[in-house]
């Protein structure tokens, strides 16, 4: 025989009014907000009839840079915004991260990105690409994001269109970093056979023939035990971009930022090269996501793209330029006086190699009669010492934001890395914290 709880109707009465009332609370109460991976229905043209998942952080910046996140064969969209960094990384920094979802099959694989087809191999042509431009373009208009800080990233067949968009779109994407990638055009006609360094950069140079601006850097990662795509594609993708961005095959610096990790810099950072030994086919693992997002420059110490003030744009003075990213200072290696020598990054000490002084002329001077000098106006061109001429590759507007703008390129002055002996260029303003600045004293 079932019991029945029976409670007096007075008792009764009086805890169905609570009830009511707490309910009644409850539902005015608004819940704490917290962000959320998000499908868009309807973002712009999608020839490649692919799906679009938008990341947008609780405490995203006004004027928030822009991350295509993509995974590999096999995998989600959703997927890979919760097995990586890039999610967590964007609470911090406050950009907004775009994971699209493949949905296309290749050698018995699905939900694979198209980097093999006519249409995908070329600027214009239509597919993933144009989908995942469109994307782009819808975050740049809705959420207010900045068009000149815009990235990719990618594992496997993600890393592959990484690489595909750089050469494709290298009007939209300023950077990218392929995890367990190939070079451009591998798996299109003639596929991945040896070529000439100056052969795969043409494969580069063709998908865009009419393109004359800056080529966008690139960061590429691979396994020294990948079983799927073999390490010998991490130099293919070197001697891709190398020749592409016209800089020397052979490292201009080589590092281990942990153990079992090297890293390959060319140029003066155009081109970067991680070799992992003993990893597979399982890019990223923790803590790699962050030197892709430095290399990108979306790391800053707050969510909001205008910085503290901390240069003084007034002449005058006789100190240090000291980087916000590194913590180093702009330096002359050796205190040498020799015309064209490559200035660098190097631990503060306050020789007369790093006092900078801000002439009424826009010349930042060192040593006497040197100048802080531009060999050049595009996206990489050398910062080098030179006797002051006057010339307008040698002035500089230093912002009250931190930057310091070349006069003659409109460039920032851009450090492609943070470490001793990290050499200086010149690079298209972004924002980053390897683009600002600290002027002052000695100390």
């Amino acid at each position: 025989m079932r019991r029945h709880l029976s409670v007096p109707t007075g008792i009764g009465a009086v805890v169905a009014a609570v009830i009511a009332v707490l309910a009644g609370l409850l539902a005015q109460t608004p819940t704490a907000r917290a962000a959320t991976l998000t499908q868009i229905g309807n973002f712009g043209a999608n020839p490649g009839n692919i799906q679009m998942y938008l990341y947008v952080p609780d405490n995203v910046a006004p004027r928030p840079g822009i991350l295509v996140a993509m995974h590999g064969c096999n995998g989600r969209a959703t997927d890979f915004h919760q097995q990586t960094e890039f999610r967590t990384l964007a609470d911090r920094y406050g950009f907004i991260v775009i994971y699209p979802q493949a949905n296309k099959s290749a050698n018995g694989l699905s939900n694979c990105f198209d980097v093999w087809s006519n249409e995908a191999l070329r600027h214009g042509g239509g597919s993933d690409p144009v989908s995942i431009v469109s994307m782009v373009s819808y975050v740049v208009q809705r959420h207010n994001g900045d068009p000149s800080r815009v990235f990719a990233t990618g594992f496997s067949s993600g890393a592959m269109e990484t690489i595909n968009l750089l050469a494709t779109y290298p009007d939209v994407f300023k950077a990218g970093a392929p995890f367990a990638g190939v070079p451009f055009g591998c798996l299109g006609p003639p596929g991945c056979n040896d070529r000439t360094p100056q052969q795969w950069g043409d494969v580069v140079r063709n998908a865009y023939p009419d393109y004359t601006g800056p080529r966008p850097r690139l960061m590429a990662w691979h396994g020294t035990a990948d079983d799927v795509l073999n390490f010998s594609m991490l130099q293919k993708e070197v001697d891709q971009w190398t020749n592409v961005h016209g800089v020397s095959q052979t490292p201009a610096s080589m590092s281990s930022p942990q153990s079992g990790w090297t890293r390959r810099v060319y140029g003066s950072g155009q081109v970067e090269a991680y070799t992992i030994n003993g990893a597979g086919h399982n890019l990223p693992h923790s803590g790699m996501a962050i030197h892709a997002i430095r290399f990108f420059g979306l790391d800053s110490d707050t969510p909001t793209p205008t910085p503290t003030p901390t240069l003084t744009p007034t002449p005058g003075g006789n100190g240090q330029i000291r980087g916000v990213a590194s913590g180093r200072c702009v330096d002359v290696p050796n205190s040498s006086t020799t015309d064209g020598t490559q200035l660098q990054l190097w631990d503060c000490h306050g020789g007369t190699n790093q006092r900078w002084t801000l002439t009424s002329a826009q010349e930042l001077r060192v040593l006497g009669n040197k100048c802080l000098d531009a060999a050049g106006t595009g996206n990489g061109a050398r910062i080098q010492l030179y006797s002051c001429w006057g010339g307008a590759n040698q002035k500089w507007r230093v912002n009250s934001d931190g930057s310091i703008v070349g006069v003659q390129s409109g460039l920032c002055l851009d450090a492609a890395g943070t470490g001793n002996g990290t050499r200086l260029q010149l690079y298209s303003c972004h924002g980053g914290t390897n683009q600002r600045w600290n002027r002052g004293g000695n100390a």
